[in-house]
């Protein structure tokens, strides 16, 4: 009995664990200055990687970033935003036209993080500078590009999708927030030829990882979620 019971302590207290990473993670949009350790990031991604895969092809690629080589990648993408040139995805992410049911989410998510800032709706230099921020991997500590080989799959993406989510989460464990930036493949070109990548490569979307900053009120924005019975059926 008491190896019975002392099991179920356990599991109580995994299951305990999993909801704290799971309700608590949330997008950081500002990062504190300290550093996060080097072998950390490989340690995440291997957890990562434990992560679904079809066929275990285990798709994606993960390059981290810094120095003069990140500053390049942002002032260039900064540069691109600015001009009004056209966005160029290597994937399509949003549906088009946008149901309005997803348009609403859209603009809620909007309204909720520049409500935040006090970027007011008419206030656009504000939110401007705010969006340029994503370009910049919001000054975070750790930079990382995400691609996968051109030729995959739809389902290879849903199989990184996953491998990104668990390193989150392996992030979230260890006390360090995270934010994956989806507006870094909107110039997938600029992407390409600032690392040096070849054609053959599409850009996935940038993430950073860093200790978030518990002052900054762009950090406190939580998103609502669909309520399980708005998306879960059972046909008997």
């Amino acid at each position: 009995m008491n190896d019975i019971g002392s099991l179920q302590d356990e599991r109580d207290a995994a299951v305990r664990g999993w909801s704290a990473l799971a309700d608590g993670r949330t997008s950081t949009r500002r990062f504190t200055d300290s550093p996060v350790p080097d072998e950390w990031i490989a340690y995440m991604l291997q957890e990562a990687r434990r992560a679904p895969s079809g066929a275990n092809l285990q798709p994606g690629e993960f390059i981290r970033i810094d120095g003069a080589a990140r500053q390049k990648l942002s002032d260039r993408l900064v540069e691109m935003y600015r001009s009004g040139a056209p966005r160029n995805e290597d994937y399509s992410y949003f549906p088009i036209p946008m149901p309005m049911t997803l348009r609403r989410r859209q603009v809620a998510a909007a309204q909720a993080l520049y409500g935040a800032l006090g970027a007011a709706r008419d206030d656009q230099e504000a939110r401007r500078k705010q969006f340029e921020r994503n370009f910049r991997f919001f000054d975070a500590p750790v930079a990382l590009v995400v691609t996968i080989d051109a030729r995959m799959g739809s389902g290879c993406y849903m199989d990184l999708g996953m491998c990104l989510y668990g390193f989150m989460l392996a992030a979230a464990a260890r006390g360090l927030g995270s934010c994956a930036i989806g507006a870094l493949a909107s110039y997938p070109g600029v992407v390409r030829e600032v690392l040096g990548l070849d054609a053959g490569q599409s850009i996935v979307c940038g993430l950073s990882i860093g200790y978030a900053d518990p002052s900054a009120p762009e950090n406190m924005v939580r998103t609502v979620r669909r309520d399980v019975s708005d998306y879960l059926r059972v046909i008997r």
